[in-house]
Parts: C-alpha cells; structure tokens; sequence
C-alpha cells in the first residue's frame, strides 16, 4: 500500500528497503542530531531487525518516504507509541538523504502519515516532541496543521546540554477541516 502525494509518497518499510545508505544516514551527525537512535550505532543487519520489529508491533508504523519520480528512499515517518485506548500516537520524522532537504517533503509526509492515523487507525490526536532547535521540523509541523500546546523545560539532553522541548499536536477534527 502507498499513499501518495504530489512529489512522495509513503509506504510501509520493508527490510528490503534497509541499505547501507539508510546505514549511513543513522551514523551522519547533522542527519541524527535531534534523533533518539543517534545513542545507538546500528549495522546493516540490526536496522533490518529494527525495521522487523516495527513490522510485528501493534503499537508503531514505520513507514519509508520515497520520491515519486524515481521511488528512492529519503527518509522515514513513524507513527509511534500507539495509545488504541485513548486513541492517540507520537509522530517522527527523518529525512535521511541530504539532497531531499527544504523541499516541503517533510511536510507532505506529516500529512500523508497523518492522515493514515486518523484515517485507517481511528485515532483522534497525533503528538510530536521538537527539539527547540529543531527549527526545520518545527516549521515543517505547523506548515501541516499542528499547533504547539506547550514547551517541556530542558528535556532533552543535546549537545551537553539540556534544551528545551516543543509539544506539538493536531486533533483528527482539525486535520479533517484544513484537509
């Protein structure tokens, strides 16, 4: 299954999507800097695992973001920590290959992935965590329709340092009148 939009589209990430240059993107600092795997060093074999394991869960959906012209993988959105209970999940998204970068496909994923979690997993609000430095992601989320709901004070630890944390959400009702 893809979903599309006008330049990418999203799919699930198979193992068969794993490369060395998906390797690569996990070891680059600028790309992992405000990632929570940048704690971790991964091989080629262990992403597969990872990728694995996402696949079995019921609680996560990793899906890859591929450009529509040439379908070549440039990063990842993950639908995350799954709540069916409450019915809301975190969202996080990676743009792995340098050269997809401040071309609006960050945005178009958020709302392709966004629209999925209302859309096919019934949930009613979507989460994200935004490093306050992260100025490019956070752009990119509000571009899509989130609206920041409050700022956790140092919580998370970046370059020696704790920095403070942006929360950012988007209800289902909201997605559905903006879309």
């Amino acid at each position: 299954m893809e979903i599309k939009s006008t330049n990418i589209f999203i799919k699930i990430l198979s193992v068969d999507d794993v490369t060395t240059e998906y390797v690569n993107w996990l070891s680059d600092t600028k790309t992992n800097q405000f990632l929570e795997s940048r704690w971790k060093t991964y091989s080629l074999e262990q992403l597969k695992e990872y990728v694995n394991s996402m696949n079995l869960s019921d609680n996560n959906c990793l899906f890859g973001i591929f450009l529509s012209e040439n379908k070549k993988h440039i990063g990842n959105i993950k639908i995350g920590n799954i709540n069916q209970i409450h019915r809301f999940a975190d969202i996080g998204l990676m743009i792995g290959d340098k050269n997809s970068l401040n071309k609006g496909y960050g945005i178009e994923s958020i709302k392709l992935a966004t629209q999925y979690a209302f859309q096919h997993l019934n949930l009613n609000k979507i989460i994200a965590g935004i490093y306050i430095n992260n100025i490019a992601s956070y752009k990119s989320f509000i571009k899509s329709g989130y609206r920041e709901v409050g700022i956790y004070k140092k919580h998370a630890f970046y370059n020696g340092n704790y920095v403070d944390q942006y929360i950012v959400e988007i209800l289902k009702d909201e997605f559905l009148l903006i879309n």
